[in-house]
């Protein structure tokens, strides 16, 4: 028997900029993913935008991963502020 996909569900509420991870389900087809996500997750009118994305098709990095991964940013100090002199003629905020 096969079984229907995994969806990831995001939900931007109406105050939020950002679109948040709420849940999962399975759905024959990204309109049935859409349409489940609606009914499950914005029940009381919680949202303004709902993405529903196939889980097979999200890559991320490990947390295990995080020194190896993330270490590479951390030998450009020049991508860091405090690099720079700011000039006595530039406003400080």
């Amino acid at each position: 028997m096969n079984e229907w996909p995994l969806y990831e569900v995001f939900v931007r509420g109406k105050r939020g900029l950002n679109h948040v991870h709420v849940g999962s389900l399975h759905a024959a087809d990204d309109k049935m993913a859409l349409r489940n996500a609606r009914d499950l997750y914005t029940r009381r009118n919680e949202g303004v935008s709902i993405w529903v994305v196939k889980a097979s098709d999200i890559t991320a990095s490990s947390p295990d991963e995080k020194d190896p991964f993330f270490s590479p940013s951390a030998d450009k100090v020049y991508r860091h502020p405090t690099f720079y002199d700011i000039p006595d003629n530039v406003p400080h905020m």
